[in-house]
Parts: structure tokens; C-alpha cells; sequence
């Protein structure tokens, strides 16, 4: 028999790609970080053996869930400032917030507590957009979590530089930095339309091109936005060159037909965050028109502060749902389609569809299992159609990244609880003592 690392076998193993399709008492063979094998639990059982043997019987398995648009040691101020307009929330409470407490240690504690409920969400990679992503490096490292880390720029000063170009040459640091470790990769981070201008943007195009990397920015997020500037967002930005299948759009909520066919044509990523923009009254992704017009839509949470929650799973149901409605049609956006949007078409708009996304053989192992044998998910017809409209995030029992099991039975095992509570504790307390 073969020596692998991990054999796992599950009741169901939902690939993503090919599309629609569900495997019955199928196994997933692993063996350094690498899924070898996916293949019928009888003949699994026959050709592997391995030490770390997973049973799970009443379980679906499927691609880990990937984030594509979030701020993680926002998780910190969770419920910080609640039901409020997006501006009045960003320039009253949050932006002022942030300028009394963000510091190095905040961006890494934070990220790690966004790390824990992320993986106990069964989310293996998220794509942050934060200040010191250094710290949020080391968060990740240290809890082997997939990351995809922002290099943030804006014209105004913060904590993090005083300028542009200093945003600029600590984000070429820290690509380098990242180089490091396989499982940390790099996105430029600007920050929105309204907060960078020309010449910065162009710098940044140069640079992604040059470096190979996706470019990441909050684009037609409410009305308000677009009618405060002499030029439409998203225009300017074609202008500018920076509309490409690199380019990952975040909320997109106020788009014309034009808009949608331009999207189309530059072959754009549209970053969808459906309860964040519900939340905030930003507006509706017109997410059925952009997927009919051939745009890669994928699916992130926004940050905790305005969500308030990282939970994809959630995100998932609220995704197909809101589509139906604003689309007006119930066959708009089924279960696999928004499975595909927080799996496979996140990897694609990141550029790691090569390697995560959906479980196909030569593909890294970032897997998630989600225990379908609960009264909440029973009785079981379609798994697609019950993790997205039935599951709850309660129900991912095992998470693996990049082979390694970092849930067991719903307990972490990169990640020490009790400390993180205690740290977690400590900051609010501090926050909350300041805001008096």
C-alpha cells in the first residue's frame, strides 16, 4: 500500500469543478500539502494507508472557502459603530477610531482573532486590505492560514506613512517579505477612488504589472461616492489603464449597462459583499447582469466592523438570495453558482485558481468539511443546495490548509483560545475606556 499523509473520507466530495457535480463515499488523498488522489472509498482504502485517517461519514467536503475581500484586524472594533451611513460610519467613528488605537500589535492581534473565526468558518484564504500588513503576515504565518495581503496606499497620511510614496515602498518591502512563505502572496491595496489619486494610481499599475500581482480597491460602493467625484469611478479608472483581469472591484453596487459591458470587455473581477452593502444601505451588485455579461464575480464579507460577522457561509445564502431578488428572477445565482463565487472564482480573481479553489488532483489541499447530519440539514437531497440554504457555520467540523488539519472537531490547533479571548478582552476593555 501507498504511504500518503492524510486519507480522508466523507460521505460527499463537492469539487467545484467540473461544475455541478457530487461525489458519493468518495476519499481525498493528501500528501505533502498536495491532494494525490480523489477516488472511491473502496478502492482508497485499498491502495492508501496513512496515519492521520478521517472518517466522516455524514459529511460533505469541499474546496475551502475563500475570502476575497476583507479589512481582518477590523474584527477588533466588531460592533463598534452599527447602522449607520457608510460615510458618517468611515469619517465620524470609524477613521477616528483608528487613529486612536491601530498600531502594529492591534493589526496583529486582530488578524489573528479574524484568522480563528475565519478557519471556525471553514475559510482557508482571505484577501485582506489593512494598515502594517507585516503584522498581519505574522498573524498568518503563525496559524497557517492562506493569505492574500494588501498593500495599502492613500494620498493622506495614517499611521502606517506619511505619503503615497512611502505606502509605496513599504508595500515593495513587504512583496518581498512574502516571497517567504508559499501560503502568504500579495495584492496593491488602494485604498478607493476618493482617497488615491492620478499619479499614485499609475504608479501602481506599473508596478503590479511589473511585479505580477493583482491590484485591489473599493470602487462604486454607494451613490454618494460617484456623486462627489467630476468623473465616474470607474471611468477614471479605465482611464487610467487599471481596468484588467488583474483587477479585483470591490462592491461595484452602482453600475449602468455601459458600466457592466466595460466590465466585460477589460475582463475585471467584481468583489461582491452582499450583507456589508445591505448593512450599510451602499446599494445592490447587479451580480446576475455581470455574470451573464461573463464577469468573474466572487465573494468577500467586508470587514467585521460592517458586517459584523466573517462568516462566507452566510455570505453564500445572502448572495443567491439578494440576486433572485434584484434580478427578479428565482433561477438567478443557484447554489453551485454561489458556492463557485466563494471557492473557485475567488482563487480565479486572485490569481491562484492554479492552486486552491476546488479540489482536482495537483491542486494544494485547502479543504473544508461541513457535517451535514444535523436536524437543521436533514433530510439530504441535494448537498450543494443544503450547504448554501441550510448549513450553519456551526456545522464545519474539520478545516485543512495546505494539508495541515487546522480544525478538529471544531477545536483549533494553530490558534490557542483561551489566550486570544484573554487578549481580545484586554483590548476592549482598553477601547472602550478611551471612548468614555
Amino acid at each position: 500500500m501507498e504511504n500518503v499523509d492524510s486519507l480522508i473520507h466523507a460521505r460527499w466530495i463537492i469539487p467545484v469543478n467540473p461544475e455541478y457535480v457530487v461525489l458519493d463515499h468518495h476519499s481525498v488523498a493528501v500528501r505533502d500539502g498536495e491532494i494525490i488522489s480523489i477516488l472511491p472509498q473502496t478502492e482508497a482504502k485499498q491502495r492508501y494507508q496513512s496515519v492521520q485517517v478521517y472518517n466522516l461519514d455524514d459529511h460533505a467536503l469541499i474546496p475551502g472557502l475563500i475570502n476575497t475581500h476583507t479589512h481582518m484586524s477590523m474584527n477588533l472594533l466588531r460592533g463598534y459603530a452599527d447602522d449607520l451611513p457608510l460615510m458618517t460610519w468611515l469619517q465620524e467613528h470609524i477613521w477616528p477610531a483608528e487613529a486612536k488605537h491601530v498600531d502594529w500589535q492591534f493589526v496583529r492581534d486582530g488578524t489573528e482573532l479574524a484568522i480563528a473565526e475565519s478557519i471556525r468558518c471553514g475559510v482557508t484564504c482571505c484577501n485582506d486590505m489593512y494598515f502594517f500588513p507585516d503584522a498581519a503576515i505574522e498573524a498568518a504565518e503563525a496559524a497557517n492560514f492562506r493569505l492574500s495581503v494588501g498593500l495599502i496606499v492613500l494620498d493622506f497620511p495614517t499611521i502606517w506613512a506619511a505619503n503615497a510614496d512611502e505606502y509605496l515602498q513599504k508595500a515593495l518591502r513587504i512583496h518581498d517579505q512574502a516571497k517567504q512563505n508559499n501560503l502568504i502572496t500579495t495584492t496593491f491595496a488602494p485604498h478607493a477612488p476618493y482617497t488615491v489619486s492620478d499619479e499614485p494610481m499609475q504608479k501602481i499599475i506599473t508596478y503590479a504589472e511589473e511585479l505580477d500581482i493583482p491590484m485591489h480597491i473599493h470602487v462604486h460602493e454607494t451613490a454618494g461616492e460617484i456623486a462627489q467625484q467630476e468623473q465616474r469611478p470607474l471611468a477614471r479608472l479605465h482611464d487610467l489603464g487599471m481596468l484588467s483581469p488583474r483587477l479585483l472591484a470591490v462592491h461595484m453596487t452602482q453600475l449602468s449597462e455601459e458600466e457592466i459591458q466595460l466590465c466585460s470587455q477589460t475582463g475585471l473581477n467584481v468583489i461582491h459583499c452582499p450583507e456589508s452593502n445591505l448593512k450599510l444601505a451602499s446599494g445592490l451588485c447587479p451580480v446576475g447582469q455581470l455574470m451573464k455579461a461573463g464577469v468573474n464575480v466572487a465573494l468577500g464579507t467586508d470587514g467585521a466592523a460592517s458586517n459584523n460577522d466573517l462568516d462566507m457561509l452566510g455570505e453564500m445564502r445572502t448572495a443567491a438570495l439578494l440576486a433572485k431578488v434584484v434580478a427578479n428572477d428565482a433561477a438567478c445565482l443557484d447554489a453551485h453558482q454561489a458556492l463557485q463565487m466563494a471557492t473557485l472564482n475567488g482563487a480565479t480573481a486572485l490569481g491562484l485558481a492554479d492552486q486552491i479553489g476546488s479540489l482536482e488532483i495537483g491542486k494544494r489541499a485547502d479543504i473544508t468539511a461541513i457535517d451535514l447530519s444535523a436536524i437543521e440539514t436533514q433530510p439530504v437531497y441535494h448537498p450543494i443546495s443544503q450547504i448554501v440554504y441550510a448549513a450553519g457555520k456551526e456545522q464545519v467540523s474539520h478545516v485543512w490548509i495546505d494539508g495541515q488539519n487546522v480544525l478538529n472537531q471544531r477545536q483549533l490547533s494553530t490558534i490557542n483560545e483561551k489566550q486570544l479571548k484573554h487578549t481580545v478582552h484586554e483590548w476592549q476593555k482598553k477601547i472602550a475606556t478611551q471612548e468614555r
